[in-house]
């Protein structure tokens, strides 16, 4: 059962993002301060290629930590290691760039507790959702949904919003056995997860505004569509032939030493 008031950690990957990081963390703590739960924000600088280091560092905030890669890892990277570090029974992550309203949290909050769910994940087609982004994205968006479908089974409608809250336990059993580090992390932990018989996977209703900022442009566009299928093909490879996620399959898990992702979470 989830606790009446459970502990949330908030993870905030950050790529290139010192333009709105401060308006990122300033929201996103308005909206926890309003909740009875004790919270943290851990902040993941993927790597200090910009003043996004900088511009975090300078915010004197209590519940705030901050980690950083060096190097740009890849935001499935980062996600994975601020989950590594948090001490919330339940532990959310929340992209970036402010095209997620942070007013999503206390909505999948309670859908947490009232589904008793292992993860909620912010959804598009959700019937509360309000998104406002282009056509050609909802295409893809409804393509993309078909295949992971097809390919895992998910009953769940949309994998890849940037806002989604688990259960402490389920990564702890997930987090170790995960290799992607960039544009198919979300379906990896959610198939693994659904691999591993965690089966309360939910929806909920997210704001979604794509005019403020997105990590796709016209220039990588199509690299970034052709990586994501490659990764999910890589996804479908390893769990449905290789098996690779089973636990039988445990010394063949790789250890990341840089992000000590295979050590106990707190």
């Amino acid at each position: 059962m989830v606790k009446n008031n459970p502990s949330i950690s908030v993870i905030i990957p950050a790529y290139k993002q010192e333009r709105t990081i401060k308006k990122d963390i300033e929201s996103i703590t308005r909206v926890l301060e309003g909740l009875k739960n004790r919270y943290e924000i851990i902040v993941v600088i993927d790597g200090k290629v910009d003043n996004t280091y900088q511009k975090v560092k300078k915010i004197n905030k209590k519940n705030l930590r901050v980690l950083t890669f060096e190097e740009n890892k890849g935001k499935g990277q980062a996600v994975r290691f601020g989950m590594s570090k948090a001490r919330g029974d339940i532990v959310a992550f929340i992209d970036a760039g402010m095209d997620i309203n942070p007013r999503g949290i206390p909505l999948l909050l309670e859908h947490f507790k009232w589904y008793n769910a292992d993860v909620i994940v912010g959804s598009k087609v959700h019937a509360a959702s309000k998104v406002n982004y282009p056509w050609q994205r909802k295409i893809l968006s409804w393509g993309y949904r078909m295949l992971v479908y097809v390919l895992f089974g998910l009953k769940i409608r949309d994998t890849q919003v940037g806002l989604k809250l688990f259960r402490k336990k389920v990564l702890k059993d997930v987090l170790p056995r995960l290799l992607v580090k960039t544009y198919a992390f979300d379906i990896e932990i959610l198939a693994v997860a659904n691999r591993l018989n965690y089966r309360r996977i939910y929806e909920g209703p997210v704001e979604l505004d794509f005019r403020y900022s997105s990590s796709i442009t016209s220039k990588n566009f199509w690299s970034i569509i052709f990586k994501m299928l490659w990764d999910t093909a890589a996804v479908f490879y390893r769990l449905r032939i290789l098996k690779y996620y089973d636990t039988k399959h445990t010394r063949k898990w790789k250890y990341d030493k840089e992000s000590n992702l295979r050590m106990n979470l707190p």
